[in-house]
Formats: structure tokens, sequence, C-alpha cells
């Protein structure tokens, strides 16, 4: 993988480290772009803590935050840096198939 695909992937398993995280993302992947109050108001976690998680799911491009009226900013999920570990994880699934099977083929002898 090109390093700086590699990079991207590694924002992005870095973001989703953290279960207030991913816990960010479901909301907005269920109920689409929010607001960090929005989000606070839905999550068990403060808005300060939310605006935290969010500068840093923004900074691996998970999410994107656009301007919306009384400057509030909403944040959406872009799913391109997603894709990009996905990416990574099935060519590392690719280089582990065949020792696995020799292995399954060894132990089953």
């Amino acid at each position: 993988m090109r390093p700086e695909l590699e990079a991207t992937a590694e924002r992005v398993f870095v973001a989703l480290a953290d279960p207030s995280r991913r816990s960010v993302l479901a909301e907005l992947a269920a109920h689409g772009p929010a607001t960090a109050t929005d989000l606070a108001d839905r999550l068990p976690i403060t808005r300060q803590a939310i605006a935290k998680h969010l500068a840093l799911l923004a900074e691996a491009g998970l999410v994107i935050a656009e301007p919306g009226e009384r400057r509030r900013v909403r944040y959406r999920l872009d799913s391109a840096p997603m894709q990009v570990a996905q990416q990574f994880l099935a060519a590392l699934s690719r280089d582990w198939d065949g020792p696995l099977d020799a292995l399954r083929r060894h132990l089953d002898c």
C-alpha cells in the first residue's frame, strides 16, 4: 500500500480506537449530520468532550465540518478514509490467507 494511504488507514484506526469516538460516528451514521450540541444531547458525553472527539475525527477525515446557520457547525460522515482502512485490512487478510491455509493443512495431517 502506498505510504499516504497507509497513513490514512493509521489515522482511521487511531480514531476508531476510542469507544466514545465510535459512538459519535455511530450516531452520525444512524441520524445524519449533527452539531456537537445535538450529539451531546443524545450521548452520555459532555459537549466539550464531543467537540474534542469531533476534532480528532475531522483530522482523520472521518467527519466533515459544514458551516450552518447562526455560526453552528454540523458534522457529517465521510466514508472515503474508512474505505482506505478497509482496503488496508483486505490486503493484510490476503497476505495471511495463504500461510493460514498451509497451517490448517499441516494441522489436519
